[in-house]
């Protein structure tokens, strides 16, 4: 039998990585699904961890629905629209999302209406103040016998937005009678599944104080909705994915419970001992194996 030309073995040398890295990949793929780079752990400069992810199979499937990154951006979903999402408080459980239409005292404008939906792991927390602004002298907010505007204390949140130069956005003078604003009272104790319908209560914008700071002056106040979530989701296997350096997420048409790793492969448990870990540990194995392969090709070309 003639030798085979050495062009051969050299071929298979620069040949014998890619091989090696096709047959990694089968072979994980019987019991893993690989995602590699939809998944990281922060979106622009906010972190995101569980239950919070940034694509889809990142993060709790019953959150993915309500927050998703898009272009570097954190974005929270409802039925009204999509909100930005300016922060996220992990030790009390709580975000603060923007509405791009929303009032504040630097600019009013005339606003959509705003929803949380019934079933969300959201609740609105106790420290807004909404505000309606621009509201006609018909509007239900004004009916005496339903007691809805705050008009004790909110009359001076009312007086504070009313002296923003903002309030010409919305069609009024700077520092106009406050008989159309009303310290919404009604959302105290709503939690989720609440419909802040502007055309329904005759009113052109609405905003949201989380914060007052300096309660003196409205430039320094803090506007944003403040949302509770439900931290019940976080579980031990997902504990253990992250102790693993891995991220919590989910797989598969029933959306089970998967740790990812940095390679962006799935496993049911953590990322510890598959070869896949944020270390980069699989590398000298694939360095170790076409070492091996290298040294039975020339084996064989000996004996041939």
């Amino acid at each position: 039998m003639s030798p085979l030309p050495a062009a051969f073995f050299i071929s298979i040398l620069f040949l014998l990585p890619q091989l090696h890295k096709v047959c990694a990949a089968s072979h994980a793929a019987g019991r893993n699904i690989p995602t590699r780079g939809t998944c990281n752990n922060t979106c622009g400069t906010i972190p995101v961890m569980f239950p919070f992810g940034t694509g889809f199979g990142c993060g709790h499937p019953y959150f993915a629905r309500y927050v998703k990154c898009n272009a570097d951006t954190l974005q929270f979903s409802t039925g009204t629209g999509i909100y930005t999402v300016s922060s996220i408080d992990y030790p009390t459980s709580t975000i603060v999302v923007a509405d791009p239409f929303m009032s504040t005292c630097s600019s009013m404008q005339n606003s959509g209406s705003f929803s949380l939906d019934r079933t969300s792991p959201f609740t609105l927390t106790g420290s807004n103040i909404f505000v309606l602004l621009g509201c006609s002298t018909t509007s239900p907010v004004f009916d005496p016998s339903e007691d809805l505007c705050d008009t004790g204390s909110g009359s001076r949140v009312c007086s504070g937005l009313y002296s923003c130069k903002g309030v010409t956005g919305i069609g009024l003078p700077q520092n106009a009678p406050t008989s159309t604003c009303c310290v919404y009272d009604s959302l105290m104790g709503i939690g989720s599944g609440y419909s802040l319908d502007l055309p329904k209560l005759q009113c052109s914008s609405y905003t949201s104080i989380y914060e007052f700071g300096d309660e003196g002056d409205p430039m320094k106040w803090k506007f944003g909705i403040s949302l509770k979530y439900n931290d019940s989701y976080y579980t031990p296997a997902c504990k253990d994915c992250e102790t693993s350096g891995g991220l919590c997420g989910f797989s598969g048409l029933d959306e089970s419970f998967s740790c990812i790793c940095r390679d962006g492969v799935n496993t049911t448990t953590n990322c510890f001992g598959h070869g896949y870990t944020w270390s980069g540990a699989w590398e000298p194995k694939i360095q170790t194996k076409t070492s091996i392969g290298v040294f039975l090709l020339w084996w064989i070309y000996l004996l041939v």
